[in-house]
């Protein structure tokens, strides 16, 4: 059994005894997931709860509710996390209510969603929640019976003591147990006796889902609320210079128009406050209908900006200035300055041994460069937010990430205190990185300050394509040198990112090979770019395995046989002591994958491609079969082996494993976003191509390496691994290596025809 402090003081630890008809609540400041139920369901529950963000709370009749700070964006955190404070409460999980939290960060820490650390942040921390009130409970109930505590055993939320024959349900004891002394320490379960981790439960707001109920920020609704909308310049490197709304003031329905600036000039902007137009045209109406209708015909001058610097804090780290050149930037630019680039020494990030000596040397050398466009999030809701801000108060509702990191920005350009800001958390209608970036919010806040009014701000398709926030555009160049044995003796990798480099210089296969050496710069853009699901290693991965597999060819050696040689020698002899993977866990999933798609046993007339990576603490492996129909790949299956340790809900895992491999496979068959003179050419679903149901696998089957490591990430790492695993069987299929993104701009007409 595992001991672990509770890291709780009674300032941190809020007991309340004085619940209606008794009862017990543990109000705790640490990660905590939230909990809901139909209304039928939460009729049994005691008429009155004492209301704090950052809880459990324990009825009088034994129903638990246990309120969550985080975001809930499809990764079904709303399920999975409650899930481990029931298991170490070891309490009925049909007795548990879950509720979303509002931002508090009195209350709570890490109130957001992203990097896939959800389950991995919170693991201990709603173990020790659940444990601790667990403990007060049994001693509570060993007062009552005046025996030893730990001859106290719980089950399903029922205290027993065996010796006498006594029981108690959890609500009997709850209001005795918020007397009892928060433990210094408690006592965790083993893995091996979990009963409710590791099984699949049902998504706690699937019904609410699929009847329409208002879960996401598109449904609110408040009484009188207007609706916004904003112009923001057609293209990048330009700025307002005057509005002509004279034909607009008079339209059905418009209330105002006016510039809005989201963010001062001289405003240090933190980490996610990354915002291309600061400045922006706000149109404000009764209906969404009459507002748009008012944003074609309104008149609007735009001119061109000066190269400027901004201030800008790192993540944790200094501020420093970030320069904006000006100019209107295109992609035909941008890779005239990748190519030049690429042909000069870059910044050293990791060297390794004597690469140039060992290519001099080489029997053999494999040299390929790749290239990947910037990327738009594209999720389905589109962006939005609710604002209602007074002399008083500012209520905020709406789909974010971030709140806790953008509520400091939205206090210091409102100039009021964080203590009179409400953020409420809506479902994100799928976020992927983009809904970390708030300044839509802001916008919404001041132009209801501006209308002393409700406003509800919506984003059309249009302005969230073509105003930012990209996945950056990348580049990158393999060298491999091989002996005369086919050994691998040297590899070089050189990375260019605009405006960020995508090189993780430690990772595989960093420390497997004697030679080594990492390079990278950047390139600076007006253009913004942020998070995007699997930041920078879903360009690494697709890249490096594709070249990883090239190289096998070369060496005449089984893709998956020559990755496990390089493991293996990372495992009994590896260079450098930054190396961040774990050896023997990447090959495990390389060989679970092995076995479960039946590698060596591939099917006539089908084209399998392997690739395997590791990133968001977890490693992947993945099996892609296709075959050519018609001129056209169609993926037959996906096989994926994953090791992220415990999978608290299976079920949930695999689903996002599934969702992860369809969007992965999609946006290298087709997403891109390109450039001419500053302005983007993709602009809607018309000409930003993205996956349809029927180019989805026909069939994927998701295998979890079965271990007692606390869990790691779940949502990102299953992405980056399906576009290599994609290129190497297209390569198989067609005979061609496919180097640039989308691989659709490099297969036949025909191919692409539905």
């Amino acid at each position: 059994m595992t001991i672990i402090k509770t890291s709780i003081g009674r300032r941190s630890f809020l007991k309340v005894s004085a619940l209606a008809g008794g009862g017990l609540m543990l109000g705790f400041n640490s990660l905590i997931s939230c909990v809901g139920k139909s209304e039928e369901e939460v009729l049994a529950l005691p008429k009155e709860w004492f209301e704090i963000n950052g809880y459990i709370k324990i009825g009088d009749n034994g129903i638990v509710t246990i309120m969550s700070p985080n975001p809930e964006g499809g990764q079904n955190v709303k399920t999975s996390m409650p899930m481990i404070v029931a298991e170490e409460l070891d309490v009925d999980w049909a007795t548990v209510i879950i509720e979303q939290a509002d931002l508090n960060t009195k209350y709570f820490t890490r109130q957001f969603i992203g990097g896939s650390q959800a389950i991995r942040q919170g693991w201990k921390s709603l173990r020790m929640a659940g444990a601790t009130a667990r403990q007060m409970l049994c001693e509570a109930a060993a007062q009552a019976w005046q025996v030893p505590v730990d001859e106290i055993t719980t089950e399903a939320g029922t205290l027993h003591h065996k010796q006498s024959g006594k029981s108690a349900g959890y609500g009997e004891m709850a209001s005795a147990a918020a007397k009892i002394e928060v433990p210094k320490e408690v006592n965790l379960k083993e893995v091996k006796d979990f009963n409710l981790i590791g099984t699949s439960q049902k998504n706690v707001d699937a019904k609410k889902i699929i009847t329409g109920k208002p879960l996401f920020g598109m449904d609110t609704k408040r009484e009188g609320m207007l609706i916004a909308m904003i112009v923001h310049p057609p293209a990048f490197g330009m700025k307002l210079k005057s509005i002509d709304d004279s034909s607009v003031r008079t339209m059905p329905g418009i209330k105002d128009v006016f510039a809005v600036k989201s963010m001062k000039d001289d405003y240090e902007r933190q980490f996610f406050d990354t915002c291309t137009f600061p400045e922006v045209v706000a149109i404000v109406g009764s209906t969404t209908w009459e507002v748009m209708n008012a944003k074609k015909e309104l008149v609007v001058v735009w001119e061109p900006f000066v190269d400027h610097s901004i201030m800008k804090k790192g993540n944790g780290g200094p501020s420093q200035k970030v320069d904006v050149p000006s100019g209107l930037e295109s992609t035909t630019t941008h890779q005239a300055a990748i190519d030049e680039l690429m042909t000069k020494p870059l910044t050293v990030a990791r060297k390794d041994g004597n690469p140039d000596k060992a290519f001099k040397s080489a029997a053999k050398i494999i040299e390929r460069t790749y290239t990947a466009p910037f990327l738009a999030h594209n999720c389905m809701e589109p962006m939005n937010f609710f604002a209602h801000v007074t002399a008083d108060k500012a209520e905020l509702a709406g789909p974010l990430q971030k709140p806790e990191l953008t509520e400091q920005t939205l206090s210091a350009r409102l100039g009021m205190p964080v203590e009179k800001i409400e953020i409420q958390m809506t479902r994100l209608g799928g976020g992927f990185g983009r809904r970390s970036y708030a300044h839509w919010l802001l916008e919404a806040a001041l132009i209801s300050q501006k209308m002393n009014a409700p406003v509800k701000l919506i984003y059309t398709r249009e302005d969230d394509m073509t105003s930012g926030i990209y996945r950056p555009m990348y580049s990158a160049k393999y060298r491999a040198a091989l002996d005369t044995d086919n050994n691998l003796i040297a590899f070089h990798v050189k990375a260019i990112g605009i405006p960020e480099s995508p090189l993780a210089e430690n990772r595989f296969p960093a420390g497997a090979v004697d030679n080594y050496l990492a390079e990278e710069t950047t390139i600076n853009s007006n253009l913004t770019t942020g998070s995007y699901r699997a930041p920078r290693s879903n360009f690494m991965a697709a890249v490096e395995q594709s070249f990883l597999d090239e190289v096998a060819e070369a060496a005449g050696k089984d893709p998956i046989e020559f990755r496990l040689e390089l493991l293996e020698r990372a495992l009994k002899n590896p260079v450098g002591e930054k190396n961040d993977y774990d050896a023997s866990r990447y090959a495990g999933v390389l060989k679970l994958v092995r076995e479960k798609s039946n590698w060596s046993n591939i099917q006539p007339n089908v084209h399998r491609g392997v690739s395997a990576y590791f990133c968001h603490n977890t490693y992947v492996a993945q099996v892609l079969d296709l075959t050519i129909e018609r001129s056209k790949p169609v993926v037959q299956r996906v096989c994926c082996a994953m090791d992220c340790g415990i999978v608290v809900n299976p079920d949930a895992a695999t689903n996002l494993a599934e969702g992860a491999i369809v969007d992965g496979i999609g946006v290298a068959m087709y997403g891109a976003l390109t450039l001419k003179d500053g302005v983007p050419e993709q602009t809607n679903f018309h000409n930003y191509r993205m996956i349809r149901h029927s180019e989805a696998p026909k069939s994927i089957d998701v295998h979890f390496v079965q271990n007692d490591i606390d869990p790691t990430g779940m949502g990102e790492p299953t992405f980056p691994p399906a576009f290599a695993a994609l290129a190497n069987a297209l390569y198989k299929g067609t005979g061609k290596r496919f180097y640039k993104q989308p691989f659709s701009n490099g297969l036949e007409i025909s191919a692409l025809q539905m």
